[in-house]
């Protein structure tokens, strides 16, 4: 068990230990860990809470992943509370993730940018959508009369034996 837990947190300590012997952005990640601020709270709220959601639920798909692998072999009580507080510390490390400075400020101007973005109407999407199927349906439909005449072809040849 300690060697499992020593394989998860073991390259994640290294790699934060080395982003603190920067002088970059990962002399900040560690402190930031450890802050219960919300930074920019009224900025990008959208987008921070579309990729906290999306943090916390690959962690549980992958929390699962692990209740039904690797811990399968010890106890109810290892394979449902290891993958419990696996699962809540990525719920904290997300959140804190998108209160990081640099990272709230990238999240912030992406939700300025799709403000921006001129969203098609519904009629738009409809003719879209019937443009997509008609020409996908006919695509299939011609490789399908091809494939048909050159399996004929091959068969009057003698290339291959086809057999109706």
């Amino acid at each position: 068990m300690c060697l499992l837990v020593v394989c998860l947190i073991g390259p994640v300590l290294f790699d934060v230990g080395r982003l603190m012997s920067s002088k970059s952005v990962g002399a900040s990640l560690f402190p930031e860990l450890f802050r219960f601020g919300i930074y920019k709270s009224s900025q990008g709220r959208m987008v921070r809470q579309f990729t906290f959601f999306a943090v916390v639920v690959i962690a549980a798909f992958g929390c699962v992943t692990l209740a039904n692998g690797a811990l399968m072999p010890y106890g109810k009580g290892v394979q449902v509370g290891v993958p419990v507080a696996v699962w809540a510390l990525f719920c904290w490390l997300a959140f804190r993730l998108v209160n990081v400075p640099r990272f709230a400020d990238f999240l912030v101007s992406v939700e300025s940018e799709l403000e921006k973005v001129t969203w098609p109407s519904r009629n738009e999407v409809t003719q879209a959508t019937v443009v997509v199927l008609l020409t996908m349906f006919s695509l299939g439909l011609f490789l399908f009369l091809i494939d048909l005449l050159w399996t004929w072809l091959f068969s009057v040849i003698g290339f291959t034996e086809y057999k109706s």
